[in-house]
């Protein structure tokens, strides 16, 4: 599979997911540095769909692109929320499973990615692959995000790395 068509896979999930929720509010909050909590969803499902086509192992790549793009799914500006500000990376993942769930029917896999993404300052551990994966690529993404590194512009799935 090439980098075009697994970027064409995650457009018709983020398709699907604006048509049928909120998603689409994502692209009015700040996750990391200038990037939206939508871009950096995007970039967190293209790197973590790279490194399971990488790996070669039987994985379920929908479930793990949909968890990717639900992964920060709190629907808030965390930079401004009335919880102290750190206290935010360990409560999100609660949040965005519990917003994730009225807006969609989630597998087991992606409530797994949803609620285990901030494996370890959250002290539980995905339990699936795909949550595994996307832990490790949110991580990535976000260190590149936070610190504008440029030159990596090719691991982004739309550039804003």
């Amino acid at each position: 599979m090439n980098e075009n068509e697994i970027k064409k896979i995650i457009l018709e999930h983020c398709n699907k997911l604006m048509q049928n929720g909120r998603f689409s509010l994502e692209k009015t909050f700040i996750q990391h540095g200038s990037n939206s909590v939508y871009d950096h969803s995007l970039n967190v499902a293209y790197l973590s769909s790279k490194i399971a086509l990488k790996i070669k192992s039987k994985i379920d790549l929908h479930k793990l692109i949909n968890g990717a793009l639900l992964h920060d799914y709190f629907l808030y500006d965390w930079h401004i929320h009335k919880s102290i500000p750190f206290t935010h990376g360990f409560t999100h993942p609660f949040t965005a499973l519990k917003n994730a769930k009225s807006d969609f029917a989630l597998t087991r896999t992606e409530e797994d990615i949803i609620k285990h993404h901030m494996f370890p300052l959250v002290p539980f551990p995905p339990h699936t692959k795909e949550g595994f994966i996307v832990c490790l690529a949110d991580k990535i993404c976000a260190v590149f995000e936070t610190f504008n590194f440029r030159f990596l512009r090719k691991y982004a799935f739309n550039c804003v790395v």
